[in-house]
């Protein structure tokens, strides 16, 4: 980017106050910083998920983690969609830092985000304000939270919550298993698998058939858009777009978690086809591009943070558990990567820890944002590699009659 460029972004980001320049210039002059042991990254990026749900105290919001920092708004409103999968990172957190205020931290993102369930079972889109339509791909990320909080606090109007979410997809699910209302930009997304795991978890443990079998189908639709290089058709935000690195590596999780679930291996090896794809292409330094057309080619010149963190898990989670070890090398290099982009000491509190959007800043995912999504999947990176856990830990089902009374659930 040279100077006329520089001059051309839209007066919206406003590239002339002192602290967006100083991190554009850092963009330029590709500033890196010194890879660290795990625990300082971890420490860091934990410290600045803190800061963004402390920055909505005394708001509406309280409770809930601000999206992130922004050159064009500062500090945003508390996003429901990503504070519902949140609460699983900071209970992993609190174990394996031996901080406990993070389990209180949690319980406040699950008082908030019950507080804003509707009548019907959905959750609202958006920042949650009056009016936000639901949106299918929000709700089923909420329900994380909700499995979260039943599961590992012993909360059972969590699960009670999370069946009502539930069965609010159900209705809205066409006979193909296809999601087409309530979708974002109108339109389906194979990504949805990520939505139908909490969905499946849900009936799993509610003993809910029909959310189990709701969630199948969408995930054999899904299966339908998979080429034979492992790709997923239908997975941009809009169609007939090249989808964003984050949206591949979400497809991905979600058959990789319900494989598990449920012991299927198609689900699995769909996972790990299109895992293998992607990291046939990694850097050795562990950059990915921010998109990719069918057949990995990259489309893009500019890296998606949020989704090398999340290949990172993939891989991981992928080699625990198809013993596919030599996936554990990409899973490494991506958080390599990912550390040089991590500012462990800077000065502005709202970079400080953070993870940008893009790399460069500038680049065409989340566009000169520190979005509170792409720390929380660079703490469950960090926390799976350094571990050898998965987050959130697999649910264990205690088999037993079909029944879809919440009380009737069973927990590890």
């Amino acid at each position: 980017m040279d100077i006329a460029d520089l001059l051309a972004l839209p007066l919206r980001y406003k590239p002339w106050r002192r602290r967006h320049l100083a991190l554009i210039l850092d963009s330029v002059r590709g500033v890196r910083g010194e890879p660290r042991p795990h625990g300082e990254h971890l420490v860091a990026v934990i410290d600045w998920l803190c800061r963004a749900q402390d920055v909505r105290d005394g708001h509406a919001d309280a409770g809930g983690v601000s999206a992130g920092w922004s050159f064009e708004d500062g500090w945003l409103p508390s996003y429901p969609e990503t504070t519902g999968y949140i609460i699983e990172t900071f209970l992993a957190a609190a174990e394996h830092l031996h901080r406990p205020e993070l389990k209180t931290r949690a319980n406040r993102m699950i008082a908030w985000e019950l507080s804003i369930q509707q009548a019907d079972g959905a959750f609202p889109g958006h920042f949650g304000e009056p009016g936000s339509r639901p949106v299918i791909f929000n709700t089923g990320q909420i329900m994380h939270g909700m499995v979260a909080g039943h599961v590992q606090l012993g909360r059972p109007e969590c699960l009670a919550a999370a069946v009502r979410a539930g069965h609010w997809l159900v209705a809205q699910q066409d006979e193909d298993g296809c999601f087409r209302r309530f979708e974002h930009n109108d339109t389906p997304h194979v990504y949805n698998t990520r939505a139908t795991w909490p969905l499946l978890s849900t009936g799993l443990l509610a003993r809910d058939p029909v959310l189990v079998e709701a969630a199948r189908r969408h995930l054999d639709w899904a299966l339908t858009r998979q080429t034979a290089t492992g790709w997923f058709a239908s997975n941009a935000f809009v169609p007939d777009r090249s989808p964003f690195t984050h949206t591949i590596a979400y497809a991905i999780r979600g058959f990789l978690e319900a494989g598990v679930l449920l012991g299927e291996e198609r689900y699995l090896n769909a996972a790990l086809a299109a895992a293998r794809g992607i990291a046939a292409v990694q850097r050795a330094d562990g950059w990915l591009a921010g998109t990719y057309r069918d057949g990995w080619v990259a489309h893009a010149n500019y890296c998606c943070l949020t989704g090398v963190a999340q290949m990172s898990m993939n891989w991981t989670r992928l080699a625990q558990v198809t013993g596919a070890r030599e996936l554990r090398e990409n899973a490494r290099r991506g958080i390599a990567y990912l550390k040089t982009t991590q500012r462990l000491d800077h000065a502005y509190p709202a970079v400080r820890g953070g993870i940008a959007g893009s790399a460069p800043i500038w680049g065409g995912y989340s566009r000169f944002e520190y979005p509170n999504w792409a720390a929380k999947f660079f703490a469950d990176a960090l926390l799976m590699d350094m571990a050898d856990i998965a987050v959130p830990p697999v649910p264990t089902v205690t088999p037993g009659p079909s029944d879809a009374n919440p009380e009737g659930a069973h927990h590890a």
